[in-house]
């Protein structure tokens, strides 16, 4: 007979005893696990002596800069002073719990179900800070004005097609330029890798055994520079430039469009801040993004909280269940990036608070007239991104 179920666990009912396999996880979080993050000791002191806040202001300290005069006896000498720079770090807070009964320990012959709970729980949270940091990474490329703007446009780079041989290198230094070298890891969906590895781009790391057998790492090389394949890098539906005899082409139309054809509403957002002329022609496919950060680009701090773990008895509910909670309380601050919590309605924010560009800018100087402020050079921030079909 078929097995039936309660509280959604599968039973036999004729077995008294039988073995559990995990369902197992398909996400890697390898950002999350890579050298992109780094801990910073100026992040981890100031909410350490600031009594738990869950925002503060770091002091980022600024360059020498000026002309020098010439010194010929009669020219005086003139003195300048550095300026501090300013840069907001938020505490992310997140909370979680999962139940069990009694009854599933009963009905299954003795499975510890929140055992499998608890086992699991370190992965869990791998891939709820994975999807914190896209949602920073996602914010920081949404930032707008001034300086901001121009970082975020310096630091994009975006292929109509495919990656090709000469994208990493036109990438890192049109973001970066003769600092292009500071990058050395590449986040990227598994279709763009795989593109790339059919043109040979690619090469696979390898490591000898204690056999003397040498096999292939799932880790990758690119232009020098580590490669990690990870299916949770962004992939969105979107629409790309295209001629009248591409295939799946579609005209554009300013409105009233019919069958092969689409009206410039449903296609500008994909566009930035360009429209597609009336009659020109676009193809539907999927934008992925692929990240390329510094070591230590994201400064990382686990903050904590006051019980991060705990369980829960209640007797009565159902017979008797037991709650496992959980709670974190962490830093993810890009390297030269402000949040400025322009946008935030509670102490932590939520993921799409993160994702808002508003929230987000270039560190500067703080001084309230834009005009008077002195920003980072955004040369010297190894976060780009690469948007590409695939």
């Amino acid at each position: 007979m078929p097995n039936t179920k309660f509280d959604a666990k599968s039973f036999n009912p004729q077995a008294f005893k039988y073995a559990v396999d995990r369902i197992p996880r398909t996400r890697l979080n390898e950002m999350r696990k890579s050298r992109a993050l780094a801990g910073n000791p100026d992040i981890r002191e100031v909410f350490s002596t600031q009594g738990g806040t869950g925002y503060a202001r770091i002091a980022m300290r600024g360059l020498l800069d000026g002309d020098a005069v010439n010194y010929d006896g009669q020219t005086d000498i003139t003195a300048t002073s550095t300026k501090t720079f300013e840069q907001g770090v938020v505490v992310i807070g997140r909370a979680k719990a999962w139940t069990e009964k009694d009854f599933s320990f009963d009905i299954t012959g003795g499975i510890d179900w929140m055992d499998n709970v608890a086992q699991q729980v370190s992965e869990y949270w791998q891939d709820i800070d994975q999807d914190t940091i896209l949602a920073v990474l996602k914010g920081v490329f949404a930032m707008t004005g001034g300086q901001s703007a121009e970082f975020v446009a310096k630091h994009t780079y975006e292929v109509a097609g495919n990656m090709e041989a000469t994208t990493m290198n036109s990438a890192t230094a049109q973001a970066c330029g003769d600092r292009k070298k500071k990058f050395s890891l590449v986040f990227m969906h598994s279709v763009p890798a795989t593109n790339l590895e059919n043109l040979n781009l690619l090469t696979a790391l390898k490591y000898t055994d204690k056999d003397g057998v040498t096999r292939d790492l799932t880790l990758y090389t690119w232009n020098g520079k580590t490669v990690v394949v990870d299916d949770g890098m962004p992939a969105t539906d979107g629409y790309f430039p295209a001629s009248a005899s591409d295939e799946g082409a579609l005209q554009v139309k300013a409105s009233g469009a019919t069958a092969g054809q689409i009206n410039q509403a449903e296609v500008t957002p994909y566009f930035g801040e360009g429209t597609p002329a009336a009659d020109s022609y676009v193809v539907p496919g999927t934008r992925y993004t692929t990240y390329v950060l510094g070591e230590g680009a994201i400064s990382f701090e686990d903050i904590g909280a006051k019980v991060p773990y705990e369980m829960a008895r209640d007797p009565k509910t159902d017979g008797g269940v037991d709650t496992l909670y959980t709670r974190q309380r962490k830093v993810f601050s890009p390297f030269g990036i402000s949040y400025e919590k322009t946008s935030q309605t509670t102490l932590s924010p939520t993921d799409a608070e993160l994702a808002n560009g508003a929230n987000w800018c270039l560190v500067h100087s703080g001084e309230s007239d834009e005009g008077d402020r002195s920003y980072i050079a955004h040369k010297a921030i190894p976060i780009a991104r690469i948007l590409s079909r695939g």
